[in-house]
């Protein structure tokens, strides 16, 4: 089974995916992985992120080690990594670049720890457009700018990042806006994506939602 969860930033993926994934025993793809790691390894290296021939050369050297490594950075998960990643992911050769590397998880989907799974949960901007137009099911996870920079800010706060609310919905706004706007694969639900606003959901009416959308489509 394939299952893609899209949306802008911040409206609730992950969590989503992470649930969904456990429950179907599923592996679990954020491709926005490839991009944080690639607007991050560019940062860490000094590079000019709006150099596409430069980020399409991180983008095709990027291995999932090298992307997991990456990941345990502090800065991975940061707002301003947040932003580099968007610059990034804006650019039709390095999206190209790293196309295959999400598309072939699909076919033989593992776990963290090797083993395989019984399908894969995608989390992404065009898992459902692009990267698996196949998938079984395919959600479209949406929630007001103000909502998601809230969730946004809390998440940072917690994470000891006193980063100023106004400026985490500037990046948010900023980031959907170079989502909506790119002009390869731009942020859109599938047209067969069920859509789901989580501005005033909590996240176990949404997991049950979809689970009872799953289990009645099985």
């Amino acid at each position: 089974m394939i299952i893609t969860i899209d949306g802008p930033a911040a409206a609730g993926k992950g969590t989503l995916a992470a649930k969904l994934s456990a429950k179907y025993d599923l592996a679990y793809f954020d491709t926005g992985m490839t991009y944080r790691a690639v607007g991050l390894a560019m940062t860490l290296d000094g590079k000019d992120l709006q150099d596409e021939a430069l980020a399409e050369d991180y983008a095709k050297h990027l291995t999932f080690e090298q992307m997991h490594a990456l990941s345990k950075n502090p800065a991975f998960r940061s707002s301003k990594n947040g932003v580099a990643a968007s610059i990034v992911s804006a650019m039709p050769k390095v999206r190209a670049a790293l196309l295959k590397m999400q598309q072939d998880f699909a076919l033989s989907p593992v776990f963290a720890d090797g083993s395989k799974a019984k399908g894969a949960i995608y989390d992404g901007r065009d898992t459902g457009t692009v990267v698996c137009p196949q998938a079984d099911f395919k959600f479209f996870v949406t929630a007001s700018p103000e909502v998601r920079a809230q969730r946004r800010y809390k998440e940072l706060q917690e994470k000891g990042q006193d980063t100023p609310y106004a400026e985490v919905l500037s990046d948010i706004i900023a980031r959907d806006e170079r989502d909506r706007t790119r002009s390869t694969a731009p942020l859109k639900p599938a047209p067969d994506a069920i859509i789901m606003d989580t501005s005033n959901l909590d996240i176990e009416a949404v997991v049950k939602k979809a689970m009872e959308l799953i289990d009645a489509k099985r």
